[in-house]
């Protein structure tokens, strides 16, 4: 059976709505909802009716020329009107109550029926009923739909309401500690609050992933080709030389110049990133597309641009010296998507939760490594004689790149369904689908998913038996993990796997559950007179399970842990919603307005204004009295490191009662 080879039109209906979901998920993010419509001035306010039971009123005093549709018609795909709530004890009883006439006319939707609308101010009623606590302020979203005629139609429009309860309960929730200064603790022991730990390690990460990348069948013979190009086309050596570094700068800047928007868009929302990175919606982009380079990668089907794009490009390649080498280098760089990219978007998003300019640096050691060689090869082109010669071994490359994005885009599920806790991809689960993988690439390098009829025999060189030996040992590694056993830790892929509570069995051996609430803990590091030590956290953080894996099972630290603080755990990415009583808009120190809705956003806000940080993992060491007692933790792989920073705590807890 051939290959099925297709291009980005093909896919186009595919990927079409991913791509509106994605473009919607990241508008989002920077706006809320809003009464953005022609028809303005909306009210609400809400009546007692009986204990739990509300009447709530939706006046709106002018339409502005505009007909407002009546909102208990139900037309097939959606309601004129609805009402929306933040927690799921409260619903509505019975339809709308109107308080004005209508006018029947026809819409655009139907040209036999008729529907009442509104053409002056009107006041709608609904009937509520609170099942549990009764807040002081109701929050919820109202829609509705208005138009002109059969000209003009447009539904989905929402008001955001709040309106107060009589006899709700005010149970406001905690964000700013004002005794919390952080920037002046007890002890100055820790990290800096603006250390941006790791620089180094994710530039370095970056610069493998482009070697990697490199190696694709998109790239590697593009090498030869340009070296020769500007060898041929210089004047002299001299020429080459520069033209080839302006090549290889040029590819560097590009992948740089990609992460700009991300800083434009921290400026406005400093934890943008950790509702990107933690999104569902955006997990689940990147698991369906990384299971279609996937299988672009096996030769399902070739993924390429459309030819127009292609030859525009190279066109604008020929125009000018230095414009001609600019667009030379964006042509490879869109060109050889298909094999670069996959292994590009796995460098950002792990690090995408971190901010800027951690992507910033991941992108230019992508950069370097995929531009440096062109420059390289100029200046010496007698290596391009050593260079091995492309064939069968990129091959080789492509299809296990393809099924590593496999076990990606199973890792960018297991992120979705960590966040909204569907039980889908339990650890043991997770890990039996990588030891799958793991088998299928053995199989693979041991030739065993050829053709026979293909008569063509698998040479088993060196380097093909150490891969083979490799994902062998790699995948018997795992096994383990599909137990509850001590060793189903598998420290060496920390990170990865979902959390060990996270698990198939009702008692897994290798979790230790921790306090979730801020303020419990606070209580009982008042009765047991301990120190608290606060881990921010996330579902989706892979650096946090490696400290919970590789650094808290440590003994020493370990021993601290349990004996000597209250450990309480935040997780930013907690898609849970808060009690409807505890749901508020919050006005951060910097004066933006913020939708505390969800578990989520109480602890990452709570993060952000106390201890100044957005990424995880955070800790922070506090006493019982809510004092700062040493700077706070970020991201520590060293166990010594780590325990000497919560002696530190303790030093310093013992200092500050002796001084009261």
């Amino acid at each position: 059976m051939k290959p099925v080879c297709f291009n980005i039109n093909t896919m186009r209906r595919f990927l079409k709505p991913i791509a509106v979901c994605f473009i919607f998920l990241i508008a989002g993010l920077h706006s809320s909802a809003q009464d953005s419509s022609e028809i303005s001035g909306w009210k609400a306010t809400a009546k007692k009716l009986a204990d739990g039971k509300y009447e709530l009123s939706f006046t709106v005093p002018a339409l502005n020329g505009w007909q407002l549709y009546d909102p208990n018609i139900n037309f097939e795909d959606f309601k004129t009107s609805e009402l929306i709530f933040p927690d799921s004890s409260i619903t509505q009883v019975g339809k709308f109550e109107l308080t004005a006439p209508t006018k029947k006319i026809k819409t655009p939707l139907s040209e036999d029926s008729t529907f009442e609308v509104f053409e002056n101010g009107t006041t709608f009623k609904a009937t509520i009923q609170i099942n549990g606590t009764i807040p002081a302020n109701l929050r919820g979203i109202f829609t509705y739909t208005y138009g002109k005629g059969i000209d003009e139609f447009k539904p989905g429009n929402s008001f955001e309401f709040s309106a107060a309860l009589e006899g709700g309960v005010d149970c406001k929730i905690r964000i700013l500690v004002p005794s919390i200064d952080i920037e002046n603790p007890v002890a100055s022991f820790g990290d800096e609050i603006d250390k941006k730990s790791g620089y180094i390690t994710i530039f370095l990460l970056g610069l493998l992933g482009g070697l990697i990348a490199l190696l694709t069948p998109c790239v590697f013979p593009m090498i030869p080709l340009t070296v020769s190009f500007f060898t041929k086309q210089a004047e002299n050596k001299g020429s080459a030389i520069r033209k080839a570094l302006l090549y290889g700068f040029f590819i560097f800047l590009i992948y740089v110049l990609f992460t700009v928007p991300f800083h434009i868009a921290g400026q406005t929302n400093p934890d943008v990133f950790n509702n990107i990175s933690t999104g569902v919606g955006l997990n689940l982009f990147f698991f369906i597309i990384f299971v279609v380079f996937a299988f672009s990668f096996f030769g399902f089907y070739e993924i390429t641009l459309p030819s127009s794009v292609a030859n525009k490009m190279n066109a604008k390649a020929g125009i000018g010296s230095l414009l001609g080498i600019f667009f030379m280098a964006l042509t490879l760089v869109i060109v050889s998507f298909s094999c670069t990219g996959p292994v590009f978007g796995t460098f950002l998003a792990s690090v995408l939760e971190q901010g800027p300019w951690p992507l910033t640096v991941a992108a230019a050691g992508f950069g370097v490594a995929l531009g440096l060689p062109f420059a390289l090869f100029a200046m010496f082109p007698n290596w391009l004689k050593k260079m091995p010669k492309s064939g069968g071994w990129m091959t080789n490359i492509k299809v296990v790149l393809g099924f590593i994005e496999l076990a990606l885009a199973v890792k960018f599920l297991a992120n979705a369904d960590n966040v909204k806790q569907w039980g889908i991809l339990k650890r043991e689960i997770f890990v039996a689908i990588w030891i799958i993988i793991g088998l299928c690439i053995v199989a693979y390098l041991l030739g065993l998913f050829k053709k026979k009829s293909a008569g063509i025999k698998t040479k088993f060189s060196a380097i093909r038996i150490f891969f083979i030996l490799l994902f062998a040992s790699f995948t018997a590694y795992l096994v383990p993990g599909l137990f509850n056993i001590p060793a189903a830790k598998l420290k060496l892929i920390s990170g990865f796997p979902p959390p060990a509570c996270y698990s198939i069995y009702s008692n897994p051996v290798n979790c230790d559950k921790p306090i979730l609430d801020y303020d419990e803990a606070v209580q009982l590091a008042k009765q047991q007179n301990k120190p608290i030590l606060i881990d921010f956290t996330g579902w989706a953080c892979v650096n946090c399970r490696r400290m919970e894996e590789k650094v808290w099972t440590n003994s020493k630290v370990e021993k601290m842990m349990k004996e000597d603080f209250i450990l309480v755990s935040l997780y930013v990415d907690e898609k849970r919603k808060l009690p409807a009583c505890q749901q508020t808009v919050y006005t951060t120190k910097s004066g933006i307005e913020k939708s505390i809705v969800t578990v989520g956003d109480r602890w990452s806000t709570f993060q952000i204004e106390n201890f100044h940080a957005t990424s995880q993992p955070q800790y922070a060491i506090i006493s019982p009295d809510e004092k700062a007692l040493v700077r706070t933790k970020f991201y520590t792989p060293s166990a010594k490191e780590f325990a000497a920073w919560l002696q530190h705590g303790l030093d310093a807890f013992k200092k500050h009662n002796s001084g009261k």
